[in-house]
């Protein structure tokens, strides 16, 4: 069993909001300003970095099923390198455990936050991670 992994900078981008601050929703200009920012990729923030990322388990079930293929999640880099609001956008297998295990594993992944003027901040990443049987 292989499991890969991949940070992908294309994820949504929190909206510009109103006010002076960006907003926390998704998609452009939406969300209103609300100090709880999301920020994303590009226009002076950086990317976060994977320092760990520890592989998915399969669960037994999804062995037996011979199942691979890929868990796309969207979830926040927060500015302790830690992710948080982990959502799977794109389902493998709800039935034998594997989205369940690939959001696990994105719980134990850490990352040099991603920054904006120097300081870390929050940032929406998508992780791609892969089921393989070899």
């Amino acid at each position: 069993m292989i499991a890969d992994a991949a940070v992908d900078a294309g994820a949504p981008r929190a909206g510009a909001g109103e006010g002076e601050r960006p907003g926390g929703g998704f998609g452009p200009d939406s969300g209103p300003g609300s100090g709880g920012e999301v920020y994303g990729i590009g226009n002076g923030v950086s990317a976060p970095i994977p320092l760990r990322r520890p592989p998915p388990a399969y669960t037994a079930d999804a062995m037996r099923a011979r199942l691979q293929g890929v868990v796309v999640l969207n979830c926040v880099v927060r500015p302790d390198g830690r992710c948080s609001d982990i959502r799977v956008t794109q389902s493998l297998d709800s039935v034998f455990g594997l989205d369940d295990q690939a959001i696990a594993s994105a719980r134990e992944w850490r990352f040099r936050p991603g920054e904006r003027l120097g300081s870390p901040v929050p940032v929406l990443v998508r992780l791609e991670i892969a089921f393989n049987i070899r």
